[in-house]
């Protein structure tokens, strides 16, 4: 008899825990509007190609002062500054009226949006308008003082021996 009840009661104990987690994974999944957020990444993005394209790196508020750059046939950049000055050295060679835009494809929100990923696209064309290089890239935001900033980025051409 003793064994009944507390089987039973186990069951229970498991059974409300089972319930109570699902409650709490429906109602954080319900609190974050990923459309919100993609279109507020996707303006850092804008703002990011804009001051790019002025050719003004120092100006561009997208990297927190910790964040690691990956990108093609370089070391890891750490910090702000360093990824800022290798920008400075990227738009030395690139060609004059030479512009980037970005595309942001996906965001895959996470701890109640306090972090996201995007997967996103980039295209440089040149002053004619004409495609010089495509690429793909995957950006992880964090949350910080109400804003997202990139914390890390990794970025690859998608165009055979492209060349900056």
């Amino acid at each position: 008899m003793k064994s009944k009840i507390l089987k039973g009661g186990l069951l229970l104990v498991l059974m409300s825990l089972m319930i109570g987690c699902n409650e709490k994974k429906e109602a954080l999944t319900s609190t974050v509007d990923e459309d919100a957020i993609k279109t507020e990444i996707q303006a850092m993005e804008d703002a990011f190609a804009a001051t790019y394209n002025a050719r003004n790196p120092d100006e561009i508020m997208y990297y927190a002062d910790d964040a690691i750059s990956f990108s093609n046939e370089k070391k890891p950049l750490h910090g702000k500054v360093a990824i800022h000055e290798s920008i400075k050295k990227d738009l030395d060679t690139l060609p004059k009226g030479a512009k980037i835009s970005f595309q942001t494809r996906e965001v895959h929100v996470a701890n109640e949006g306090s972090q996201v990923v995007e997967i996103g696209g980039y295209t440089v064309v040149d002053s004619t308008n004409t495609k010089m290089m495509t690429g793909n890239f995957m950006s992880l935001f964090e949350k910080r003082d109400g804003k997202y900033i990139c914390i890390r980025d990794m970025g690859s051409s998608d165009m055979p021996n492209a060349k900056k």
